[in-house]
């Protein structure tokens, strides 16, 4: 039997080789498939991430949109809070000047209540007298105007109303508010009804009233009211004596005094020369004021006065002075004129005058 011949490339061989090709193929066909599909979804997948950080960066920009709107509305409540809060400040300032002004008028209330009930106890128990005693009629002698007080005040203060014509002089400067600078300037810038509830300018009056009441029936007065300038206090009656025998005229008097409102500077210089507008001149003047004057016939240009320019102020005064009247002070406290006392006494001795300081109480 003759031997088969070796062939290399049988159709054995080519069928496995065949084969494996085909399963290469079709292994690569596989993975290709796959990764299509693989790709498809890692596409998708970045692509709504992608979607999810624009829809983030929007919300990112809206939100830094009203982020900023927050801040310029923070900043603005910033402001209005700030403009607020002065305003609260300046309130409270206010507030706290107001408290201080009622406190005064409380405590000048007070005061006030209290005179009333001695008043009141005082009439209750001149009630008693009129009851025990006759029905004659009340004898205020020679006194023009009723005042209360404890015993005879002239008596006790040497200061004697007399004369025929008698000019009262009143200051009614920005010092007669109160004693002190402080409180001075405060009640400076009050309405007029503060001003005159102020209980040192309250004492001028009632001293006015005071020495009008002890003239007698038969004299002539006159009140001159003066700080940067001077006035009579009854309207169109400058230069002219008023008849003390007249209720009415009193009245007008004393109420005219009462509508003067404290203010300016002080011109003794104008208070004086008023006195040689009079017709027969003056026998007696009272000058009621506190302290030595702050110009002369002028006012200042300055803003603040030395004590030494007041001292000149108040000795070129007294060269308006016609002599030979008694010139009568009654000398109401303030703080920083040590001077005033010993000129204006020196000038009640040299004039034979009398000097008064009263007590707070007075008259």
């Amino acid at each position: 039997m003759a031997r088969r011949r070796l062939d290399t490339f049988s159709l054995s061989f080519l069928d496995i080789m065949s084969c494996g090709f085909g399963a290469v193929v079709l292994f690569y066909m596989i993975i290709s498939a796959t990764m299509a599909i693989r790709s498809d979804e890692l596409n998708k997948a970045l692509s709504e991430r992608a979607d999810r950080l624009r829809v983030e960066a929007a919300e990112g920009e809206e939100n830094l949109v009203e982020l900023r709107n927050t801040m310029e509305e923070t900043e603005r409540r910033t402001i209005e809070a700030r403009g607020l809060a002065r305003r609260i400040i300046k309130l409270i300032e206010d507030k706290q000047t107001e408290l201080a002004d009622m406190e005064d008028d409380t405590l000048a209330r007070q005061e006030h209540i209290n005179k009333l009930k001695a008043d009141l106890k005082a009439l209750e128990e001149d009630s008693k007298r009129l009851s025990a005693a006759s029905s004659q009629p009340d004898e205020l002698g020679d006194r023009l105007r009723r005042i209360q007080g404890d015993g005879d005040r002239q008596y006790l203060t040497g200061v004697k109303v007399g004369g025929e014509r008698v000019l009262i002089l009143l200051d009614a400067s920005a010092s007669m508010l109160d004693e002190t600078i402080v409180n001075i300037i405060r009640r400076r810038n009050m309405d007029d009804a503060q001003k005159v509830r102020s209980p040192k300018w309250q004492r001028a009056l009632r001293t006015t009233e005071w020495l009008v009441a002890q003239l007698s029936p038969g004299a002539r007065f006159q009140i001159v009211g003066f700080n940067e300038t001077a006035a009579s206090v009854v309207p169109d009656s400058a230069g002219q004596w008023l008849e003390a025998a007249d209720p009415d005229v009193v009245d007008e008097a004393i109420k005219g005094s009462r509508q003067l409102v404290p203010g300016g500077g002080t011109s003794l210089h104008n208070a004086f020369s008023a006195v040689k507008t009079f017709t027969p001149r003056p026998d007696n003047i009272f000058l009621i004021t506190d302290g030595l004057p702050t110009q002369g016939k002028d006012p200042p240009r300055g803003k603040t006065v030395s004590g030494r320019t007041r001292l000149r102020h108040f000795n070129s005064s007294l060269e308006e002075l016609p002599a030979g009247i008694p010139v009568n002070v009654i000398l109401m406290p303030i703080e920083g004129d040590a001077q005033a006392a010993t000129e204006f006494w020196r000038l009640a001795q040299a004039s034979q005058g009398s000097f008064l300081s009263p007590s707070r109480d007075w008259p």
